[in-house]
């Protein structure tokens, strides 16, 4: 699996240094070392780290998510993580509220805020203020999601290529959302979103974490470690509590592991789908950070180069 090659340069593409309005953000493919380097930004900047990950919100929901671990926790301030109960529906709307006020907090305490997750929606949210949402009927809608809940991923997604393809590419909870607007509204999530965009208030510079190649690999031995970290049992705990529709679940990797706890699907097995869906996941990562950055302050390092830190270090001076 390559990585993104729609980025003109390598190098940070900066033209000046970081005013009040101006956030760093690490972002990237899952499994591809964002935290390892956020962490120590962190320790060595005196940061708070602002979780943009739409599944280390919820609570007790640990291992999957590759959340910080209490020790990381302890030595960097962390927000956005266990914020939310696993039956709560979140949105990006909410997130980026809470980023505003901990970008606040943040530099109230003399600490440099630093944004870093690979929910692109989120990120977006941030830096590309919602619209107002065209209200849907509550009963048709219910009816509607409940449907959708039950198809798979690809028909999902063929579905929302013929209603808005501009939309197409994007996460299953987005292809759900635009297929909702498009059937019950009439209209294009996508042409709403673009006729009523806002002016944001932050300006963002992105280093992009891509080991190109070995991602592959990466995420093979990540789902190896969180199995052997005790996700199972994690998750028969978490089954025995938090009910099967809660939003929780769909964090990658979950509902699968849930089907091993009841029995439903041998371990082996389970192991080899979660590892395809999650590189399935970065593929889509991957694409909404070639389409969706634009003309963005950017650098993109490599984190199996052996000029890696270099990279980092310049990206993080020539941002202050």
């Amino acid at each position: 699996m390559a990585a993104p090659q729609s980025f003109s340069s390598s190098g940070t593409k900066s033209t000046g240094g970081l005013g009040a309005d101006n956030i760093r953000v690490i972002c990237g493919p899952t499994a591809a070392g964002k935290s390892e380097i956020a962490q120590g930004l962190a320790l060595e900047y005196g940061a708070t780290i602002i979780s943009a990950d739409s599944r280390q919100i919820y609570r007790g929901f640990d291992i999957g998510t590759a959340k910080p671990s209490p020790l990381d926790r302890r030595s960097v301030w962390h927000e956005s993580v266990d914020i939310a109960d696993p039956t709560e529906r979140y949105s990006a709307a909410l997130w980026s509220a809470g980023a505003m006020r901990w970008i606040t907090e943040a530099r109230a305490r003399g600490s440099v805020p630093l944004v870093v997750g690979g929910t692109g929606f989120y990120i977006s949210a941030l830096f590309h203020p919602l619209f107002e949402a065209p209200s849907l009927e509550p009963v048709a809608r219910s009816r509607l999601e409940a449907f959708l809940a039950g198809m798979p991923t690809v028909e999902l997604r063929r579905w929302c290529t013929r209603l808005d393809p501009a939309k197409s590419q994007l996460g299953r909870v987005q292809l759900a959302r635009a297929v909702e607007t498009a059937l019950l509204s009439g209209q294009r999530l996508s042409q709403l979103q673009s006729g009523q965009a806002r002016i944001g208030l932050f300006t963002p510079h992105y280093l992009i974490v891509d080991p190109g190649v070995s991602l592959s690999s990466r995420i093979e031995t990540r789902v190896d470690l969180m199995i052997e970290a005790g996700w199972l049992s994690e998750v028969k705990a978490l089954a025995a509590t938090v009910d099967s529709g809660a939003p929780a679940w769909k964090a990658s990797g979950y509902s699968t592991m849930r089907r091993v706890a009841t029995g439903e699907v041998d371990l082996s097995i389970a192991r080899e789908r979660i590892i395809i869906e999650t590189r399935q996941f970065a593929k889509r990562q991957r694409t909404w950070l070639r389409h969706q950055l634009g003309a963005a302050h950017i650098t993109i390092v490599n984190p199996d180069d052996s000029d890696r830190t270099a990279t980092i270090e310049r990206w993080w001076k020539e941002s202050a």
